[in-house]
């Protein structure tokens, strides 16, 4: 991670460094037995707009974050090469805001919802540890919003910038000893980068907690989101992109490709102290989502699902975990143990997309998924500079569609299916010195198939719940070492997957999926940051990753041609590295330059396809200052200082050949916020 960064607070107003997702139970980061990152974040001096994630973890080894200038897709989101597939929201990595899941039952996940306008730090943990979240092979992130603010606040903010950006918001808030209140609304526009790119957004986020009596905290949150457009420019040929990166294919004129979304979930969550060695956690959320979107084709073929997607979703869950500290052996020992379960349900309809204009129905169903989990978690110090970490999860998904469109064109694609899975992981840690920490993990998780992937079998007819899911083995090793205002941590990473989910094949809309053998991904991890000089006023920091990930077996893909083994997963850089160095000549004022450099990226699995590799630099500034009782804080940024061209994300195995994403070339964005 890095000190400062983008939405990231300076090195001397780091937050506390404490996390929790590691062992379910707060520990500072430095001692947690895995690969974690906990990214400060500073809603006041953020030298940003924070609105997407990416803004943020940029400086987190392992991790790619790929905003595609395109809100109608969420941002493309990988933890150690899981989830690099997805052509369209987040899987293979779990997504928690404020404890509350974000990820589906079947593992879809969102990130456009997350509140960062009032975050407070965003945790990423990578590795076995993750499994005993449950479907999620790669990593967790979660995002924590600040508790309400004892005395009345107030902040407002606004920013403008290149493409027609703007946004705008507000936060309020206030309590004392027993309760408090934050309320926070935001709204986003952009023209977009791209032709039919513009985008609308408005997020409305309230927290309310209470401590009525000693050892009890309840917390309650809502949150609003609301995208009213989102066009989708869709991807491009390399030749396309090459030639003008600004363009948008005619298809998405024809059709008026878009997406829209309206949001809105609900939650609770306590935590009871017992005693001084126990302590109980709970939490209930649920929610609704409706989703038009249109596509990029008619569909009006009898057997297509047709060219829009219209989702009504309800979804919701509970969770219920117990922690207790106690002594083995005269030693700490502290254990975990929980039980959860989620379920969602879509009334999913689709329909010929006429030309932007909504035809005939094609589609018509109930889908529905369930998770249950049980898991355990022990971290016990079992000599003075050695700790034994380890648990266990249980978990079954339970997947559901229910046809109510039967025709002679479309069969009936009714069908359950169940994955049960055990899912045990077991650590060691060494803390040789009081600077320097050495661990080694080993963990087996698995990642099962979506509604999406099961909707349809091959044929044309029926589903695919034969689909099984993904099951992995993971290993790591990892140092960390802090001193003197710095900190470098490594890790060494090796998984290996089987039956992974990849496209058998795509006809009028219908994406057929199939297991093949199995992927290894391996790599390296490094993560730097420092602070010198007098008062700190530079700062510096590194994240880079090396990955290897590969096919281990042949098979055939969606063209009926031969995916050779040893080819590189579509949607992985092997090299990728983040730098930044900052600079305050004096109080308040701080500078900043950012470099990102990424390696070649293929985009289909038989690697004839691919983003060149590229490096981009980036400039920023901030200056906080006060008036009166009211602090203010001016930014502004300049990203893409070289105005060089490059492809910023593609689409895997896009089954039209148009795989290709382009950043934006040089744009500027300047804001300013204030507080009181």
């Amino acid at each position: 991670m890095f000190a400062t960064g983008p939405g990231v607070a300076p090195a001397e107003e780091t937050l506390p460094d404490v996390v929790v997702s590691a062992s379910r139970a707060e520990q500072k980061r430095f001692d947690a037995p895995a690969a974690i990152d906990s990214v400060a974040v500073d809603s006041l001096a953020a030298p940003g707009p924070l609105i997407n994630l990416s803004e943020l973890l940029t400086g987190v080894p392992g991790v790619a974050a790929r905003e595609r200038q395109n809100y109608a897709q969420d941002l493309q989101l990988a933890v150690r090469g899981f989830g690099s597939r997805s052509t369209f929201g987040v899987r293979g990595v779990r997504l928690f805001v404020d404890g509350i899941p974000a990820t589906m039952p079947d593992g879809q996940g969102q990130a456009a919802t997350a509140d960062l306008t009032n975050a407070s730090r965003i945790e990423v943990l990578r590795g076995p540890f993750a499994q005993l979240y449950g479907n999620a092979s790669g990593g967790v992130v979660q995002i924590f919003t600040p508790d309400p603010p004892k005395a009345p606040m107030a902040r407002a903010t606004s920013g403008l910038g290149s493409d027609g950006q703007w946004m705008a918001g507000v936060t309020v808030g206030g309590g004392n000893d027993r309760i408090g209140a934050v309320l926070d609304a935001w709204t986003f526009d952009t023209d977009g980068y791209r032709d039919h790119s513009a985008a609308r957004r408005r997020q409305l986020n309230a927290k309310v907690v209470a401590e009525p009596v000693a050892g009890t905290k309840v917390t309650a949150l809502f949150n609003s989101f609301s995208q009213p457009l989102a066009q989708d420019p869709l991807g491009l040929t390399r030749a396309q992109a090459d030639a003008n990166p600004r363009q948008a294919v005619a298809l998405a004129s024809q059709f008026n490709t878009r997406k829209t979304v309206d949001q809105n979930q609900g939650g609770v969550l306590v935590e009871q102290r017992l005693s001084e060695k126990d302590s109980l956690e709970f939490r209930i959320y649920g929610g609704t989502r409706q989703l038009t979107q249109y596509l990029g084709f008619s569909g009006i073929a009898p057997s297509s699902a047709g060219g829009i997607v219209d989702i009504d979703r309800t979804y919701g869950g509970g969770a219920l975990s117990w922690h207790h500290n106690t002594t083995l052996a005269g030693l700490p020992l502290t254990w975990s143990a929980g039980a959860d379960a989620d379920a969602m349900r879509d009334a999913r309809t689709g329909y010929v997309n006429q030309n932007g204009t909504q035809g005939a129905l094609r589609r018509d169903e109930t889908d529905k998924a369930r998770s249950l989990g049980a898991f355990a978690q022990f971290d016990w110090t079992w000599h003075p500079a050695w700790r034994l970490v380890g648990g266990v999860r249980a978990s079954q998904v339970r997947l559901r569609i229910d046809d109510h469109f039967v025709t002679a064109a479309s069969p009936d694609d009714s069908g359950t299916a169940t994955y049960n899975n055990v899912s045990p992981v077991l650590g060691v840690v060494w803390q040789g010195l009081d600077s320097l920490n050495v661990y080694a993990n080993l963990g087996r998780g698995f990642e099962t198939p979506t509604l999406t992937e099961v909707a349809y079998g091959p044929g044309g007819t029926g589903t695919n719940l034969g689909l099984q899911p993904s099951s992995s083995r993971q290993g790591e090793l990892g140092v960390k070492w802090q001193a003197n205002g710095q900190r470098l941590e490594a890790a060494l990473f090796d998984a290996g997957s089987h039956n992974e989910i990849v496209p058998l094949s795509n006809d009028n809309g219908r994406s057929v999926y199939q297991n093949v053998g199995g992927v290894r991904r391996r790599g390296l991890e490094l993560g730097w940051h420092g602070a010198f000089g007098p008062g700190q006023r530079f700062g510096t920091g590194l994240a880079y990753t090396w990955l290897d990930a590969s096919f281990g077996d042949a098979f055939r893909n969606a063209q009926g041609q031969t995916v050779a083994a040893g080819n590189r997963l579509p949607g992985t850089a092997r090299h990728s590295l983040s730098a930044e160095a900052t600079y305050r000549p004096l109080a308040g004022l701080t500078l900043g330059v950012e470099m990102r450099v990424e390696g070649r990226v293929f985009a289909d699995d038989l690697n004839t396809q691919a983003a060149p590799g590229y490096a981009s630099f980036n400039l920023r500034a901030g200056y906080a200052f006060r008036v009166g009782k009211v602090r203010w804080f001016a930014f502004g940024r300049i990203d893409n200082l070289a105005d060089r061209r490059y492809i910023g994300s593609v689409i895997v195995n896009e089954s039209n050949g148009r795989y290709f994403e382009p950043a934006p070339g040089r744009r500027f964005f300047v804001g300013l916020r204030a507080e009181i």
